[in-house]
């Protein structure tokens, strides 16, 4: 498969060198500093700060503009929520030549972002699982055995483009699954990101410490019930206590583990709470479902928003 990744962070940089290393044809559209690392010395995965690299790709096709994508069978989106909107309409020429686009972005507004400037029928929706960050140029560093995407069309159907996506991942050799619901699957993860994501960005831990006080654990549920509440109410097939089963698993995660927007709080960086938190917030206000926790979040986090680097 001809395979263009946007964005060679954690998420796009991990999948996509896997895709790589198989013997897809991929394309990675990276900025900056990291761009250059992969130009001049490859791009690595590695397993845990201080730990070997597991896989070292010395030659990587690397550009800094999608305009420079010739042609593609699949356009995989795994830039920040932010970039969405400027990005999608530099997708129609690829899109046009038979390309079809599957974001991996977080939350549920990417794709109703995609929507407005491509055929919906181009669109696939999808998620990933896997808690992975750039270490530093040309690396990134992965923790955990949990490495996953879902995929699908939002139809149902099979495709065989989806079916031929699925055996890439399976050469590639980490686990992918084909959803025959995928808005619900989108809306699954999104209810436990809004939940991880919001409580160690606004508490500033990581989960342990707070599943673990009964106050903060608590409140995490009740982010969590929040976004079920409303996902219900736009018609998402989520079980009314889909947030208890949420709040379980969270008590399965390493003690350590802790979000990317708690990351990007911790660096200055800007984070997307106003498509997480923030957009259950708004989502809620529309429909008139209750959100106060998320509103909390959201309103907490808004001085950081744009980031404080500088």
């Amino acid at each position: 498969m001809k395979i263009a990744v946007i964005g060679a962070g954690g998420v796009g940089g991990f999948f996509g060198a896997k895709l790589a290393a198989s013997g897809c044809d991929v394309t990675f559209v990276a900025r900056g500093n990291h761009l250059r690392a992969m130009r001049e010395h490859g791009l690595r995965l590695r397993e845990g700060r201080g730990a070997a690299e597991d896989l070292h790709l010395r030659e990587v096709r690397a550009v800094e503009n999608i305009d420079q994508v010739e042609q593609a069978d699949l356009i995989m989106i795994a830039v920040k929520l932010w970039d969405t909107e400027a990005l999608a309409p530099t997708l129609k020429r690829l899109v046009d030549r038979g390309a079809a686009v599957v974001s991996f972005q977080n939350g549920v507004h990417k794709d109703e972002i995609l929507r407005r400037h491509l055929p919906a029928e181009a669109i696939l929706g999808g998620v990933s699982y896997i808690a992975s960050v750039i270490a530093e140029p040309g690396v990134i560093e992965y923790k955990g055995a949990l490495q996953r995407l879902v995929f699908g069309e939002f139809s149902g159907v099979a495709s065989e483009r989806v079916k031929a996506f699925h055996a890439a991942c399976a050469r590639a050799g980490f686990q992918a699954d084909i959803s025959e619901d995928i808005t619900r699957t989108i809306w699954e993860k999104f209810v436990f990101l809004v939940g991880l994501s919001g409580t160690t960005s606004s508490i500033r831990q990581p989960i342990g410490p707070i599943r673990k006080n009964p106050q903060t654990r608590a409140f995490l549920h009740d982010v969590m019930r929040e976004v079920v509440a409303v996902g219900r109410a736009k018609g998402v097939a989520l079980a009314e206590d889909f947030a208890d089963d949420r709040l379980a698993f969270a008590d399965t995660l390493q003690p350590d583990m802790t979000s990317s927007m708690h990351h990007d709080l911790q660096r200055g960086n800007r984070l997307e709470v106003p498509w997480l938190s923030g957009g259950v917030a708004t989502y809620g206000r529309e429909l008139g479902v209750p959100t106060p926790c998320n509103r909390a979040i959201a309103d907490v986090l808004a001085l950081y928003a744009e980031g404080t680097r500088g």
